[in-house]
């Protein structure tokens, strides 16, 4: 008898004797669980690559080299420049576009090349952002969804002993047993997606300081640029 309900309680067996609703859930928490994973380990390499294009740019920039030079390359292989270079070509080609118009004040062709940095970095940081809503998501409602199933699978257990004269354990185990494997799921695909999130969202937030504070300072090295050749 213990042998047969060993076998009756493994894994596999409790899955596929469990009922629709509670199998629908356990599939809708596995392909939630794969997909965080995914957009997991994506978002790690990116950012991972994010950060080390932003370190050699700043490297570059503050290592005195020619800005006109420096454009030039961006400009040539934007696609791979990362960000905060995209938002340096941005602003510099919009610059250079304003100082080109007679009669600009200094005041207009920076509020100009402010408003192209910030575009262009509103954009990035909307990619980075990218996917970070799904693991919030996966990370919020998947313990409620394990918990539904739960719920229904010990109610369809107890409600299969209204028919039983005695209830006994080995009649009510597996029906509890597979119901509460819907929230293990939903914890194993909540968790991960949290950390996943919070940790993604501090590495962005770094990110996005060091844009802005970039911007602040190269805005502040063309004003100089203008005033002076003014």
């Amino acid at each position: 008898m213990n042998a047969e309900l060993n076998q009756d309680l493994s894994l596999f067996q409790l899955i596929a004797h469990a009922s629709m609703p509670v199998q629908l859930v356990m599939a809708l928490l596995l392909v939630a669980s794969l997909m965080s994973w995914w957009f997991i380990f994506v978002k790690l390499f990116a950012l991972k690559r994010a950060q080390r294009l932003t370190d050699d740019f700043e490297r570059e920039f503050w290592g005195g080299g020619d800005i006109n030079a420096m454009y030039q390359r961006v400009a040539a292989e934007r696609e791979s420049a990362g960000e905060i270079a995209r938002i340096f070509e941005a602003g510099f080609r919009e610059f250079m576009k304003l100082r080109r118009q007679a009669g600009l004040s200094v005041n207009v062709i920076m509020d100009g090349t402010r408003r192209a940095m910030r575009a262009t970095f509103q954009r990035e940081l909307d990619g980075l952002d990218a996917h970070l809503s799904f693991l919030a998501t996966v990370g919020s409602v998947s313990p409620y969804v394990g918990l539904f199933g739960t719920v229904w699978g010990i109610m369809i257990a107890f409600m299969g002993l209204s028919s039983v004269a005695q209830a006994t354990l080995a009649q009510v185990a597996p029906g509890i047993a597979e119901a509460l494997i819907a929230t293990a799921m939903g914890l194993f695909a909540a968790i991960p997606a949290v950390v996943g999130y919070n940790r993604y969202t501090h590495d962005i937030d770094r990110l996005a300081n060091r844009m802005e504070s970039f911007m602040e300072e190269f805005s502040n090295i063309l004003q100089r640029q203008t005033t002076t050749k003014l």
